[in-house]
């Protein structure tokens, strides 16, 4: 009985080695990143809020990018069209939405099939006040 029991969890052990080691071997691609987190500083009001986030596959297989959503209507990002094969470099676009005054703090979420399914990126900034003007002088 004793004899079983040790066989059983040899077994049981050798099967999920295996099972890590097929794992291990899985093709899958991985970002890396220049920056998660984009800063505008202080822009303008009503200026150019285009951005990107620059990343380069350094996995074993392509990425391909499913999905792109800001958390809000005031952050539209972009993402590539296509897959993103190993060792190539690639961009997720975002713009931002800068007729809205003040400070903002806003994140995009990229699905894909990576190694990492789920990557939060996040962009931040202050947008200055529209300027008005009065009898032709700037308030």
């Amino acid at each position: 009985m004793k004899n079983a029991i040790v066989l059983m969890v040899f077994c049981l052990s050798a099967g999920l080695f295996a099972q890590d080691m097929a794992m291990a071997n899985e093709s899958v691609g991985s970002f890396q990143f220049e920056n998660k987190v984009l800063d505008y500083g202080t822009v303008a009001h009503n200026s150019d809020g285009e951005r990107s986030f620059t990343f380069k596959n350094v996995g074993n297989a392509p990425i391909l990018i499913s999905r792109v959503k800001g958390s809000c209507g005031c952050t539209v990002p972009t993402k590539p069209k296509g897959p993103i094969m190993p060792g190539e470099t690639a961009v997720i676009g975002v713009k931002y939405d800068t007729k809205r005054e003040g400070a903002f703090s806003k994140s995009i979420t990229v699905t894909s099939n990576a190694s990492e399914q789920n990557i939060i990126l996040k962009i931040k900034g202050k947008v200055l006040p529209k300027t008005s003007t009065i009898a032709g002088k700037v308030k």
